[in-house]
């Protein structure tokens, strides 16, 4: 028997105020299109903020429904609407901010498992890592350089 060790590194940014410009304004999309969730359920909202190669920006929200699970999460609203709509273009950078109606979200909030896994497809796709950027309602963001540092063992085409 043998152990491995696996480790992630993440940036983090102290406010808003500390991001480079273009990622602050990138996250204040994301925090835009995350107070039009339509969340009646859980209360609580996400928005995403895509950018792609192309300089296009692809926005998402969560999306409820009474039939739980038929609902969808912002990041693959969001991710998935870039696919449709630009299939040809990387996506480059990705802007998450979550919110509760019922508290304040202060520590960064990165997707659930099945957002990372699809983010991931499109990772692969494309051979080149996607910057990721999340954070609650306020407070530090945190930045992973590829989906790995979130997913470590992904798993791809590859298995199949």
């Amino acid at each position: 028997m043998k152990n491995i060790t696996v480790s992630t590194q993440f940036t983090v940014f102290e406010n808003l105020l500390e991001l480079p410009e273009a990622i602050r304004d990138l996250m204040e999309q994301a925090v835009s299109i995350r107070k039009k969730a339509y969340a009646p359920y859980s209360k609580f909202r996400v928005g995403v903020a895509i950018l792609l190669d192309n300089g296009k920006v692809v926005l998402g929200s969560n999306q409820e429904n009474a039939a739980y699970p038929s609902g969808l999460c912002a990041e693959r609203v969001a991710i998935f609407q870039a696919g449709a709509i630009y299939p040809d273009n990387k996506i480059v950078k990705m802007a998450i901010t979550a919110a509760s109606d019922n508290n304040q979200t202060s520590a960064p909030i990165p997707p659930c498992g099945a957002c990372r896994q699809s983010i991931a497809e499109y990772e692969f796709k494309q051979d080149e890592p996607i910057e990721i950027y999340f954070m609650g309602e306020i407070g530090v963001i945190y930045k992973s350089d590829s989906l790995k540092n979130l997913l470590p063992f992904s798993f791809d085409k590859n298995f199949l």
